[in-house]
């Protein structure tokens, strides 16, 4: 049977959910490149990093964190990855303000180029001409979301080439995360 992909978002509609600001140095300082945590590659941590809350609410297991929509998972989230997806993900413990159970932050190391846009309800791409020429021929937008699973070379979690938006995971990666109970994920085939 063909692996079926699912988009891992953050389901909004939690009663009473809390909202994570970007992750900050111990001393409460910015980090050089909050967006490195969204590229789809591995990165070199040389600090322990502190997420703020930015708006305070119900602890999620799954949430993202500041513009870069920066995973941020507890123990049993962390630990499925660790478990089904040890190639894909990096994972790096976080302070959470005002929390003391373990929180991480979770860095998908792969970026794979494989949206159907053919399949997708609509693709908009940057071109030259756009506020953002350094992106030209790269995603702006995409409506209904679809990829081709062909080229997904046995990837469990992955980032799209050109999107950084969603974060891919596998079906049985969804499964298991569904079993624990996820609180704050939603999912969406792709």
């Amino acid at each position: 049977m063909e692996q079926r992909f699912f988009d891992l978002n953050i389901d909004v509609y939690v009663p009473g959910r809390w909202y994570l600001a970007a992750p900050t140095n111990l001393a409460g300082e910015e980090i050089e490149d909050i967006w490195q945590f969204s590229a789809g590659r591995p990165v070199e941590l040389r600090e322990r990093l502190r997420v703020p809350v930015y708006r305070p609410g119900k602890p999620l297991d799954f949430t993202t964190a500041g513009p870069g929509q920066i995973p941020i998972v507890n123990e049993r989230v962390a630990s499925i990855f660790r478990e089904l997806a040890p190639d894909d993900v990096q994972i790096f413990p976080v302070d959470v303000e005002g929390q003391t159970s373990p929180y991480f932050l979770l860095n998908v190391t792969r970026e794979i180029r494989c949206i159907d846009d053919a399949a997708c309800k609509e693709v908009q791409y940057f071109t030259k001409d756009d506020v953002r020429a350094d992106k030209a021929g790269q995603y702006r937008s995409v409506i209904g979301l679809r990829i081709d699973k062909s080229k997904t070379g046995g990837a469990r979690v992955f980032r799209l080439w050109g999107y950084f938006i969603p974060i891919i995971v596998a079906g049985d990666l969804k499964e298991a995360l569904e079993q624990t109970g996820i609180a704050g994920g939603r999912f969406d085939e792709v």
